[in-house]
């Protein structure tokens, strides 16, 4: 029988938290809960959730602070992170994803909705059987089975989302593919996700191969869209 996969509900308002709760385990997820930064992060050590669902705004330190924490330690920076807030503008929406959020979801928001982005989120987790675990293009190399991605030898800590467009960009080198193929591709068709969320990840993907002098592997195309290349 498959495991029961595990969420992590980080939300400060009570009737929030008990209404994901309730949806999610209907949708036969196993949920825990935390009301605040502090205690979400010792669940998240304790029992290391598939998912976290983030809230932005927490008592102590906030939702972003801790997504920053989770992507810095080497024992969660691969959990995916979906952060709920009621901060909807553009700028906001860059600070999370650059925080280290996969995807943003913001209140109000339909329960049924937030439950098809976690099985989304959750399907991209799962390495495809299509492709080698190991995957080389240059001096860039992609390992799935123990989820590290490499560069001259040296490794570079990617987020789930920026791993997955990785992994799609060396599958698929020296064609241009446009943002909405790259949703369809990466995120997936049954989300809707706006396609600057795209530009978003392209630029924190840069940020970190740019240390290593391979930020120039992803080329944008004037008027069309992104191109992965190593010549």
């Amino acid at each position: 029988m498959e495991e029961t996969q595990c969420i992590l509900v980080v939300e400060d308002e009570a009737a929030i938290r008990d209404m994901l709760s309730f949806t999610l385990t209907a949708a036969n997820y196993r949920v825990l809960e935390a009301p605040n930064a502090e205690q979400g992060w010792q669940l998240l050590l304790e029992h290391k959730p598939d998912c976290v669902l983030l809230d932005w705004m927490l008592p102590g330190f906030s939702g972003l602070s801790l997504a920053r924490r989770i992507r810095q330690h080497d024992q969660t920076r691969s959990t995916p992170i979906i952060l709920l807030t009621a901060r909807g503008e553009e700028n906001d929406q860059v600070q999370g994803f650059e925080a280290g959020a996969d995807d943003y979801v913001v209140k109000p928001f339909s329960p049924r909705a937030l439950v098809a982005r976690v099985q989304a989120i959750l399907r991209r987790q799962t390495p495809d059987k299509l492709h080698s675990e190991m995957i080389q293009s240059g001096k860039l190399k992609l390992d799935l089975s123990s989820y590290r991605f490499t560069v001259s030898g040296q490794e570079v800590k990617l987020g789930p989302t920026e791993f997955k467009l990785m992994q799609f960009f060396m599958t698929h080198p020296n064609r241009v593919y446009t943002r909405l193929q790259l949703l369809d591709q990466v995120w997936g068709e049954s989300v809707v996700v706006e396609e600057r969320t795209v530009d978003v990840h392209i630029r924190r993907l840069r940020k970190l191969l740019d240390p290593v002098e391979a930020a120039d592997v992803i080329q944008t195309v004037r008027g069309a869209g992104y191109r992965f290349s190593t010549e």
